[in-house]
């Protein structure tokens, strides 16, 4: 196992114990809800990317990992919470997800959808009231940021322009605007939550941070579309070939598998040079920009 292969395991195995205390108990009353919560969260496990980057951009820039831990929790059920509900009959209509049944499939359609709207909820209750140890202007500038990613000019957004674009030819520039909305947003804050756990880092560094994740958010849906195609579902934990059998616009339906391929590389070497101008040791930021391209799940 290589050094940057423990170090993410290191950071799966501290969020998943830091989600399961964070993550409110199988109460009788509520049994069913709070089960699907966490089921989804915890039940499929995930590869844990995006609290990676919470981590490894706070580490960079001098942040105790007990520190990261809320924000890292917090994304994660972000990103569980968008998936719960782009699983759903209204959505992508998928039935497998982290090589489990999807929440709508192991319960029902209505409690996912209470399920997910409970996580989105939850996310922001931790990041608001939990002690990590944040001034208070920095934590409502961290929600601010994360509401951003989520909503209309983010995830949400992303989303609604994916489900319009089905069976239509959409041009490269109307594919990367999609992304960055559905896919890099959560990225981009993922990133820069960690840093902003340091309160002495400045506009110039953060600025810096936000261009590193905006690279590797592509580079990341890049290398999802390629695996669609090339990939196979015991390994994605998802179905393969999805996205073609939705006649849904990628970057191989556009580019080719090759030019693809190139895209992704292009984009993680351009991430690399941003984090070349930061004065921090930004080792694992680099080793996850490569393992995301990388990738075979």
């Amino acid at each position: 196992m290589s050094d940057f292969d423990s170090r993410l395991n290191l950071y799966q195995q501290r969020v998943d114990k830091a989600l399961d205390a964070c993550l409110p108990d199988q109460l009788p009353v509520r049994h069913t809800l709070t089960e699907a919560m966490r089921y989804s969260v915890i039940g499929g496990g995930g590869k844990r990317i995006r609290p990676a980057m919470v981590y490894a951009a706070g580490e960079a820039m001098g942040v105790d990992a007990a520190i990261l831990d809320t924000p890292a929790c917090a994304v994660e059920i972000i990103h569980t919470y968008s998936l719960i509900h782009d699983d759903l009959p209204a959505m992508d209509d998928d039935d497998l997800r982290r090589g489990q049944p999807t929440c709508h499939r192991a319960f029902d359609e209505a409690v996912a959808i209470l399920a997910g709207d409970a996580l989105q909820a939850h996310a922001f209750e931790i990041l608001a009231n939990n002690d990590f140890h944040v001034e208070d202007r920095r934590r409502l500038e961290m929600i601010t940021l994360l509401t951003q990613a989520s909503g209309s000019e983010g995830m949400a957004g992303g989303q609604a322009i994916d489900l319009a674009s089905v069976g239509k030819q959409l041009s490269l520039e109307q594919l990367e605007d999609m992304h960055r909305l559905k896919t890099g947003a959560l990225i981009r804050a993922s990133v820069l939550l960690g840093a902003m756990c340091n309160p002495a880092i400045s506009d110039d560094e953060l600025k810096l941070l936000g261009q590193y994740a905006e690279c590797i958010g592509l580079s990341f849906q890049i290398q999802d579309d390629i695996l669609d195609v090339v990939g196979d579902t015991e390994t994605l934990g998802k179905p393969k070939g999805s996205d073609e059998k939705m006649q849904k616009p990628t970057y191989p339906s556009i580019l080719g598998l090759d030019e693809s391929r190139q895209l992704a590389l292009e984009q993680h070497e351009l991430a690399l040079t941003y984090l070349e101008q930061l004065d921090a040791n930004t080792e694992t930021l680099c080793q996850l920009s490569a393992y995301i391209v990388e990738r075979n799940c």
